[in-house]
This record gives C-alpha cells, sequence and structure tokens, in this order.
C-alpha cells in the first residue's frame, strides 16, 4: 500500500521556504575528496538545518521552478548511515541525473520519490 500525505510536502516547503539556500558545489565543480566526479546538478544544503551526518540537509537545485519535486532517500553503506536529499526545481533529465550519482557505487543507493 503507498501512503500519501500532502502535509509531509508541505512541512518541506516550509522547512525550504525558511531556510537559506546555500550552493556549496555548484554544476560543473569536482567533488571534494573525489576529483573525479563533476557535479551534474546544483548541491548544497540548507542553511540552519541538520541531517544524519550532522550537517545541513542536502538538496539538488535544477533549473526548473524552485519547487519541491521530489526527494531521494540514499542509504550509504560506507559511512553506514541513511538520509534524505531535497530535490528543487529538477527537470526530468536532472531528476535521472540525481538518481544516477546516488546509484553508481555498491556502496550507495537510493529511490527517488516524486512529489
Amino acid at each position: 500500500m503507498n501512503y500519501y500525505d500532502e502535509n509531509f510536502w508541505n512541512a518541506l516547503d516550509e522547512l525550504v521556504n525558511t531556510s537559506e539556500i546555500v550552493i556549496d558545489r555548484p554544476k560543473g565543480s569536482a567533488h571534494p575528496r573525489f576529483p573525479d566526479f563533476i557535479y551534474k546538478v546544483d548541491y548544497g544544503y540548507l542553511k540552519n538545518t541538520s541531517s544524519m551526518d550532522g550537517a545541513g540537509i542536502d538538496v539538488w537545485v535544477g533549473s526548473g521552478d524552485k519547487k519541491i519535486d521530489a526527494i531521494m532517500c540514499i542509504v550509504d553503506l560506507m559511512k553506514r548511515d541513511s538520509e534524505i536529499k531535497i530535490l528543487i526545481g529538477c527537470t526530468e533529465e536532472e531528476k535521472l541525473e540525481v538518481y544516477k550519482t546516488h546509484n553508481e557505487t555498491q556502496f550507495m543507493k537510493g529511490i527517488l520519490i516524486r512529489r
């Protein structure tokens, strides 16, 4: 059974709308620890929030309308943690890039949940 609750998405909207989005890894830049990895979509975090890793809640910001359109639920076997990443204004192509990014190694897997 699939439970859909608009209240979840509304809460995410409120969190994003009341937070500053910091893009610390712009599209085209290299990952700081893995220089061969190039970001294909802007990546950052919500300032003054916290996630499982102790840093801000991660966001992928696409080139479309700046609305939350999906989340990625991630399991990272190397860090032995799990978290969500919020997708904001991502086109279908950008969603596919984000999905592929979180599924390209055996140590990280993710699912895309659309709004």
